[in-house]
């Protein structure tokens, strides 16, 4: 894996953001002093016009993102996972997603891969809170290549997005000339008849290792990337389910309320199937180096494959 190219989400966020900002003039971009690790330093650098600091405000931040919003202007607002859902969740409802507002959220450090920063900052609850925002558009992208993408789409979307961006650098596995990224819409990366496994941001890189661990034992999974937690792409989800009759979630993010709950969701309504969630199991995170933490709390592809096993 040395070999496999590896970029944190966060790097493609920034990035992202100054080449939109090159050919979308009503673009700014709100941070919360956090612009050098949320990486939209890098827009600051080539508009330094259009992006406000807003200091360490995240509640005031949203607000101002609101009424820039009203204005025409297009504002990005970037801040950790666990302070632009957790702290300013208030506004995030009531300033931005009651009023349908065109507000962009860039939620970076999510997860339990933000590493030795610890417990308060790993935030394994931002999906489960955004999904529950009437009107929300949730993103959570697997790689560099759909990050970029995710932006784009941030963008031409009129309404609120709420996207997920991580501190972990993880392989580029979307880096084909047929990728497309549609809101919405999962992508099937791999096919299989015995089961499927629904994967999110930087559990799809680990889900399809796990996949070919599986492959070598005989069993063949297929293996779905749903970046768009919400609107899910509940037919795909249905018409695998039905397809292979089991079914295994994968998220950096709790058990409760994420991917998993989503796709239960709609299985329990239009096609009830076994389901296995793998996620953060009800508990908080530590410090630690980012790959042990993944490794420990049981999300890396060994352990992927270990769940499966024995589940089916």
């Amino acid at each position: 894996m040395s070999d496999v190219k590896k970029i944190a989400t966060r790097e493609s966020f920034g990035n992202a953001l100054a080449e939109l900002g090159k050919e979308h003039p009503e673009v700014v971009v709100l941070d919360a002093d956090l612009a050098g690790a949320t990486k939209t330093g890098v827009f600051k650098k080539a508009f330094p016009e259009r992006h406000i600091d807003c200091g360490i405000a995240e509640c005031n931040m949203m607000g101002i993102a609101a009424g820039l919003a009203t204005t025409g202007k297009v504002p990005f607002a970037s801040t950790f996972a666990m302070f632009a859902a957790g702290r300013a969740f208030e506004q995030v409802r009531n300033s931005v997603g009651y009023p349908k507002l065109n507000v962009k959220i860039g939620a970076t450090h999510a997860g339990i891969s933000v590493g030795e920063d610890g417990a308060t900052h790993q935030c394994n609850e931002d999906l489960a809170l955004m999904r529950t925002i009437p009107g929300m558009v949730v993103i959570n992208p697997s790689d560099d290549v759909e990050a970029k993408a995710a932006v784009k789409a941030a963008y031409e979307h009129k309404g609120p997005v709420y996207m997920r961006f991580g501190r972990l650098a993880v392989p580029v596995i979307n880096d084909n000339p047929d990728y497309k990224f549609e809101l919405g819409k999962g992508v099937v990366l791999r096919e299989g008849k015995d089961l499927t496994i629904i994967a999110t941001g930087l559990c799809v890189a680990e889900s399809l290792a796990a996949a070919e661990k599986l492959a070598a034992d005989g069993v063949e999974a297929k293996v779905i990337n749903i970046h768009t937690i919400k609107p899910l792409d509940e037919e795909l989800v249905v018409a695998a389910a039905k397809e292979t009759g089991k079914v295994v979630t994968v998220e950096e993010h709790s058990i409760i309320g994420g991917l998993g709950s989503a796709v239960c969701d709609a299985l329990s309504a239009q096609a009830p199937t076994p389901v296995l969630k793998i996620g953060v199991m009800d508990t908080f995170g530590e410090s630690g180096p980012a790959a042990e933490l993944v490794k420990k709390y049981g999300l890396d592809s060994e352990s992927i494959y270990s769940k499966v096993k024995a589940w089916i």
